[in-house]
């Protein structure tokens, strides 16, 4: 029996490829989008932790140490504003992130229709090889029909 060819092949593994080389692209984006929100829970905890250290320097009862307020509380603005700063990285690898779905969909469809097309011609071919087997075994039967008359 004949062995099943793709004509397209070599397309279905470059569309394979590109389509593997978007997901690492969104792999990427993914590995910077959680290490940014790390950060980002860390600068909200040091805020947090700056904020407390704050209000005890400022609780009644105690000598209160202005150098050390104006530190922490500068402290805190600068958690702040490095905080800010993440989330508007965020944001923007948010919209990166975006683009990179979208690529990697259009390149998983594109691969999609290659492997439909190869599916449908390997049906077309499985069919046709069904016919030559089928007409070789009715021209078998003929033959050995027409063998057998003569026999007669």
């Amino acid at each position: 029996m004949a062995k099943f060819r793709f004509e397209l092949e070599a397309v279905l593994k470059q569309r394979l490829a590109v389509e593997r080389q978007k997901q690492l692209a969104l792999g990427e984006l993914e590995r910077i989008r959680l290490g940014l929100e790390e950060r980002l829970r860390n600068y909200h905890g040091s805020i947090l932790a700056e904020k407390q250290d704050l209000r005890t320097a400022l609780s009644p009862g105690g000598s209160i140490d202005a150098g050390g307020v104006r530190m922490q509380a500068n402290m805190s603005l600068h958690f702040v504003s490095k905080a800010q700063q993440t989330v508007y990285h965020l944001a923007v690898l948010h919209r990166k992130l975006d683009a990179a779905r979208r690529e990697l969909l259009a390149a998983a469809t594109s691969r999609k229709a290659v492997e439909k097309l190869k599916e449908r011609r390997y049906e077309a071919w499985l069919a046709a090889e069904s016919r030559k087997e089928a007409g070789a075994m009715d021209e078998i039967s003929v033959m050995g029909f027409a063998a057998r008359q003569e026999q007669v």
